[in-house]
């Protein structure tokens, strides 16, 4: 366990997190909710995560080089499974998580998915024991399966949610889901998908400098056109259908000096070089660790998501915030949210690429508009912030009194 300099608090109401292993996006709100004079938290992780792991879908060992355990107190509760990990329900196996919960007595419990043995035991042990807040993202688009399979899947989902007093939900199409899965309106609340918007800012004059060096790297000149797409290149992330839109796009402006910078790794990377062989605009940029992400954002004028599956799709608040105009496809989950009816963003039918051309092309014959378009989106998405997310919980709890016991 470790603890962050929390002695000085005030207890008020305990707040216990069960979660999976330590994400970099979640790192911040579990800082933002310690600090609060008012509140005592305690995350409960599963699994160490990846770090020094082989990641499949990046294609390479993966060591994030931002801090995610300090600021908080927390507990790394043992994982018994075989295999563990979060690509299958028994990699999550943690016998005394149930306990170490209830040895911290929270007032609330707030989980983070459900689908893993450990997370699944943890809400049925405390249902109408403790109230239990749920975190997730799914959407309708995202479970597609067979008929007879969906429907299943719905007896199921449905039996699990009746455990949730209230679901924490990040927008539209998760919101849509939930109600699908069982739960009424009522017992959804909206808590926005944050990142760190300080670290992203379009404002900060360093990452500017990095990323003025970074195209440099690249042989960019200052006034291209930069599109570009931060991942992995897996077939999920449909980058192929970018490259193809690309390819098209310059068929139509051969004269215009534009770029498509593809940042990240993954095993669709050899078919993706051979696609764009012979383009000399087309940059792949390497993996590109978490401290390096916002001067990546920040050298680009367009962020394009091709997702055929995005739940949601951090990568367009991290983009957004640093001043980019944004294009996703209509798989992506935060598409409605983020994108849709604003000026600074475009939603574009998912595999089409000359439909993805099209949209691109109408942004390069505007290309005098997107630096304001992008210091509008930077500006609008200061609400999507990690204090919107904590003060989110936090009022969560006060309208959820404890559960009555004994």
């Amino acid at each position: 366990m470790q603890e962050a300099g929390l002695s000085t608090k005030v207890p008020n109401r305990r707040l216990a997190i069960l979660t999976s292993h330590p994400i970099q996006y979640n790192a911040p709100l579990f800082r933002e909710l310690a600090a609060q004079e008012d509140l005592t938290l305690r995350v409960f992780y599963c699994w160490e995560g990846t770090a020094n792991a082989f990641d499949h879908e990046f294609n390479r060992a993966v060591t994030l080089d931002i801090p995610m355990l300090e600021g908080y107190e927390w507990e790394m509760v043992p994982n018994i499974a075989r295999d563990q990990g979060t690509h299958h329900f028994g990699g999550l196996h943690n016998p005394e998580m149930n306990a170490r919960i209830a040895g911290f007595a929270p007032d609330s419990l707030l989980v983070f998915g459900w689908a893993w043995r450990t997370n699944l035991s943890a809400l049925r042990h405390f249902h109408g024991r403790v109230p239990i807040l749920f975190r997730g993202d799914s959407t309708l688009d995202s479970t597609h399966h067979a008929r007879w399979k969906s429907l299943l899947r719905k007896l199921l989902l449905t039996w699990v949610y009746r455990h949730v007093d209230l679901a924490l939900s990040p927008g539209q199409e998760n919101r849509r889901y939930l109600k699908a899965m069982g739960l009424p309106e009522g017992r959804i609340r909206h808590m926005p998908h944050a990142i760190d918007v300080q670290r992203f800012s379009a404002t900060d004059p360093e990452t500017k400098r990095r990323a003025a060096e970074m195209r440099s790297d690249l042989g960019i000149s200052s006034t291209a056109l930069v599109f570009l797409f931060a991942g992995k290149f897996v077939h999920r992330k449909q980058v192929h259908v970018l490259l193809s839109a690309f390819q098209a796009l310059q068929e139509k402006l051969p004269d215009e000096d534009m770029h498509l910078v593809l940042a990240g790794d993954g095993p669709d990377e050899p078919g993706l070089r051979e696609q764009a062989s012979g383009l000399s605009s087309v940059h792949f940029a390497g993996f590109r660790n978490q401290s390096e992400m916002p001067e990546t954002y920040r050298m680009a004028d367009v962020y394009v998501l091709p997702s055929l599956r995005d739940t949601w799709g951090l990568g367009l608040n991290e983009a957004l915030t640093a001043g980019c105009v944004a294009i996703a496809s209509d798989r992506v989950g935060a598409a409605p949210d983020l994108l849709k009816d604003k000026p600074y963003g475009r939603i574009f039918t998912c595999g089409d690429a000359m439909a993805l051309c099209a949209t691109m092309l109408e942004l390069a014959r505007n290309r005098a508009d997107l630096r304001g378009l992008g210091r509008q989106a930077a500006d609008e998405s200061a609400t999507w912030s990690i204090s919107s997310a904590a003060q989110a919980v936090t009022q969560v709890m006060r309208d959820t009194p404890p559960h009555e016991t004994g």
